[in-house]
């Protein structure tokens, strides 16, 4: 139990640097008129292929296991 909470914490920083960095290699799939409420119909049509997938379902698991580790590190 005690080498839990000694090495949760840096699982916990791992997981957040891993997390930030699949978010930020995601490709934004709208342009700029669709922030301002423009139309943008490519955005309704797009769906992830190859990289961009496994960057989305990696950032998921990430996001869970973080999420994990942080509820863990509140009941310990």
């Amino acid at each position: 139990m005690e080498m839990i909470q000694t090495a949760l914490p840096y699982v916990q920083i791992v997981l957040a640097v891993l997390l930030v960095a699949t978010v930020l290699l995601q490709q934004r799939g709208s342009s700029i008129g669709g922030a301002f409420g423009g139309d943008n119909f490519s955005a309704t049509f797009h769906k992830r292929r190859g990289g961009e997938l496994f960057l989305f379902r990696a950032a998921i698991v990430l996001a869970t296991l973080f999420v994990g580790s942080a509820l863990l590190n509140i009941l310990i």
